[in-house]
C-alpha cells in the first residue's frame, strides 16, 4: 500500500525504506524506480535488501541512491532526482561495481573546494598524504619525500602478502600483475586484482556521496579517479587482501569455483556487514576536514 501525501519536506507521511545508515545512503535492488502522483516509488521483489513492495522513497531526504542489479528507473524518476540534487549511482550487489551517476547534486561545493584547495597547495598535500599513511601505518612517519613514504608502503604491503598467504596456506611467488592478460596470473593474483577492483568501486561511491574529486590524488597521480585509488588504498590490508587470499584459498581448494563470482558475492556480504561505504565517507571527511553534518539526511 502506498503512503500517502502530507505537506513536509519529505512530501511524504512515511517511508519503509531506511537509510542505510546516518549518511543519507538508500540501497535499492530487483524492482522499478518511477514516479507516481509526484511521489517516487519503488517497486521491489524480495532481494537481500528488501521484502516485496511498494516503497515510498523520500529522495529529499536522500544524498545518494546506489540501484542495485535486477533495477530499472523510469525517465521521471531521473527528472525528478535531478531537480532535486540527489545522486543515482548504478552499482553491483553490495556496492562491489559502480557503474554511472549524475554529476555532484546540489549544496555540495564545500567539499569540492575544500579538496582542491588542499591539493593545490604542495605542503598541505604532502601533509595529508602523510596522513593516509599514518592510517596505514597507525603512526605518522617523519619522512617528508613522497617517493620515500611509498617505498616503505610497498615494504610493509610485501610482508603483508607473506603474512596472508602463510595465514592461508597460499603458496605466494610474489605479486604479478599484467594489464594486457589480467587472467594470466595465478590464483592468489587474480583474487588480489578482483577483489582491488571491488573496494575501488566502493570507494567510488563514497567520493561521489560526498562531492570530493576523483582526479586530485594526493598520493595516485596519474589516473582520472586518483583519489578514489588513494581511498581505497587506506583499505588494503584491512580489507582488500584478507578477502582475496580467503577465496583464492576455496578456489585452490575447489577448482570448479567459479574465482570472481564467488569473491564478487562475499566482498558484497562483507561491505554491507561492515558499512564500509559509511567508514570510507567519514574518512573523507576526516582527511579533507570537512564537516558536512548539517546536510546529512
Amino acid at each position: 500500500m502506498k503512503s500517502g501525501l502530507f505537506p513536509g519536506r519529505l512530501g511524504l507521511a512515511e517511508s519503509r525504506i531506511p537509510h542505510v545508515d546516518r549518511h543519507g545512503l538508500i540501497r535499492l535492488a530487483r524492482g522499478n524506480l518511477a514516479v507516481d502522483n509526484g511521489t517516487l516509488h519503488f517497486t521491489a521483489a524480495k532481494s537481500e535488501e528488501l521484502d516485496a513492495g511498494d516503497y515510498a522513497i523520500p529522495y529529499q531526504g536522500v544524498s545518494i541512491i546506489l540501484l542495485g542489479p535486477g533495477s530499472t528507473v523510469s525517465h521521471d524518476a531521473l527528472r525528478l532526482l535531478a531537480r532535486h540534487g540527489t545522486l543515482l549511482a548504478a552499482v553491483g550487489e553490495g556496492g562491489v561495481k559502480y557503474y554511472t551517476a549524475p554529476p555532484m547534486g546540489q549544496g555540495r561545493s564545500e567539499m569540492a573546494r575544500r579538496h582542491a584547495r588542499l591539493w593545490a597547495d604542495e605542503t598541505a598535500r604532502l601533509d595529508l598524504a602523510r596522513r593516509m599513511y599514518a592510517f596505514r601505518f597507525g603512526r605518522v612517519l617523519p619522512h617528508r619525500d613522497i617517493a620515500v613514504l611509498r617505498g616503505i608502503e610497498g615494504g610493509r604491503m610485501k610482508k603483508t602478502y607473506r603474512i596472508l598467504a602463510d595465514e592461508y596456506g597460499i603458496p605466494w611467488k610474489g605479486r604479478r600483475y599484467n594489464r594486457r592478460n589480467p587472467d594470466g596470473a595465478d590464483i592468489p593474483n587474480q583474487a588480489v586484482n578482483h577483489a582491488a577492483t571491488f573496494v575501488e568501486a566502493a570507494a567510488d561511491v563514497a567520493v561521489a556521496a560526498v562531492g570530493a574529486l576523483p582526479p586530485l590524488g594526493f598520493i595516485h597521480e596519474d589516473s582520472s579517479n586518483a583519489f578514489t585509488l588513494d581511498i581505497a588504498d587506506l583499505y588494503r590490508a584491512e580489507i582488500t587482501l584478507p578477502l582475496a587470499f580467503k577465496i583464492a584459498r576455496q578456489a585452490l581448494d575447489d577448482p570448479e569455483i567459479l574465482l570472481e563470482r564467488t569473491l564478487r558475492r562475499e566482498a558484497a556480504g562483507q561491505f554491507r556487514k561492515q558499512k564500509l561505504i559509511g567508514k570510507m565517507i567519514d574518512r573523507i571527511k576526516e582527511l579533507l576536514d570537512v564537516d558536512d553534518r548539517s546536510g546529512d539526511a
